[in-house]
């Protein structure tokens, strides 16, 4: 059964509404919109840098409640579910902490996603190269679909690289290493499943 990759954050589950609850926890109300077209958390709601304490405190929202607990991007569930009736197996690889896989694998069984395998990488490797790229390269995904472009640099090229253009405010999708390193570019991951079928593969 041919295999695709797909990324969490940004692409399966809304980080931007978890952050600004993560906001609340910590500080006691909900920020409003600065920009909804930015493409950082910090950037789309408004809320001031923390440093220090603050920052310790903030921090410590971001734990296994918390990678538990996503809400899914709207249209992603049924996008899986037309890729497994297509006859696809899903497996989700992201940068997340090892320690928190489990409730990565947890939250998205939680929203129903279709998905039994999540493999956590480290969010930073050497060379410039995506700390993706090992576990792609040993799962041989046919495609892999992530929001970030800088985590598609050093994967296997037989991969197709499919991009997520989310948010363009401050996102860092851009220059020439968007075509070099990418083989199609979609708005959301429902997209991407209606072209990838359509396109008979």
């Amino acid at each position: 059964m041919p295999l695709i990759a797909l990324d969490a954050d940004g692409v399966l589950l809304d980080y931007h509404a978890a952050y600004r609850q993560a906001w609340a926890q910590a500080f006691g109300y909900l920020p409003k919109v600065r920009d909804p077209l930015a493409y950082y958390p910090m950037d789309r709601w408004d809320v001031r840098r923390v440093e220090g304490d603050d920052r310790e405190k903030f921090r410590g929202f971001f734990n296994e409640d918390y990678w538990a607990s996503l809400p899914a991007i709207s249209g992603a569930v049924s996008a899986c579910e037309k890729l497994c009736a297509a006859g696809y197996d899903l497996v989700c690889v992201s940068a997340v902490r090892s320690e928190f896989q489990a409730a990565r694998q947890r939250n998205l069984r939680d929203c129903g996603f279709p998905i039994e395998r999540v493999i956590a990488t480290s969010t930073k490797s050497a060379a410039d190269i995506s700390p993706k790229a090992e576990a792609l390269g040993k799962l041989q995904p046919v495609a892999f679909v992530d929001d970030y472009l800088p985590y598609f640099r050093g994967i296997p090229a037989e991969i197709h690289a499919a991009i997520v253009l989310r948010e363009p405010n401050g996102s860092p999708n851009t220059g020439e290493d968007l075509d070099r390193l990418t083989h199609s570019k979609h708005a959301d991951l429902a997209s991407f499943v209606s072209w990838w079928l359509q396109s008979g593969n």
